[in-house]
């Protein structure tokens, strides 16, 4: 899951551009996960070697434009998404942003939002606390990774931390498994969310992957 798409040492202004981000989203409860994972394996690239596990920390900071003096303020605040391996700990840490989703055009089969994804030292979280970011949440994946040509798909159970900053202590927080099904792209053309939905559809009934509005899921907690 840690894939390291840019190097922050090396990244050029080019490179920095947004990609776009397609995505599908669903759950499959605990005691369907095996039967996925084997349909996963079958379906998805190289299944002689596996799939790949991963195990990272999440932690998700936020900045206000107008700093937090004006809490009542309708402004979205800035967020960014830093993460690192626990399993690999010489890996390089994970600063990811992404933008709103586009919902205008109801045609598209999957999620559209931009996406920038960049390797970092592992002094990141000092540094946004300096830039004034504060922690909004943090959590744990755990989970596999498969791969299918351009598409990732990433089959994880989110775990809450019992104790800030304590990745050993850690409950999970439902008996489901979160399934995502993505594309990084350039643009988002029509034929790879042809290639997505086909994709999601030989997963059913296990489950159902959606282009989910999550501004609806806000509002309704």
């Amino acid at each position: 899951m840690s894939d390291c798409l840019f190097t922050m040492a090396s990244t050029t202004r080019t490179q920095l551009q947004p990609l776009q981000e397609l995505l599908l989203q669903g759950s499959v409860q605990d005691t369907s996960l095996d039967v996925l994972l084997h349909r996963l394996s079958g379906l998805t690239d190289n299944p002689q070697s596996g799939m790949q596990c991963f195990s990272d920390h999440e932690i998700v900071f936020q900045i206000r434009a107008d700093n937090g003096r004006n809490p009542s303020a309708s402004v979205q605040p800035l967020s960014l998404r830093v993460r690192r391996s626990l399993e690999r700990p010489d890996f390089p840490w994970h600063v990811k942003y992404v933008g709103q989703p586009e919902f205008g055009d109801k045609s598209k089969h999957t999620l559209v939002r931009s996406c920038i994804d960049v390797g970092t030292s592992d002094n990141v979280v000092q540094f946004l606390q300096e830039m004034g970011f504060k922690m909004d949440h943090e959590f744990i994946a755990k989970g596999y990774l498969f791969r299918k040509g351009r598409m990732k798909v990433i089959v994880s159970k989110i775990f809450r931390l019992l104790q800030p900053g304590n990745a050993e202590c850690v409950e999970a927080i439902s008996g489901s498994h979160m399934v995502e099904l993505s594309v990084l792209t350039n643009h988002a053309q029509e034929q790879i969310q042809d290639v997505m939905r086909n994709f999601a559809e030989q997963l059913k009934p296990l489950v159902q992957l959606e282009k989910i509005d999550h501004r609806r899921l806000m509002t309704t907690t």
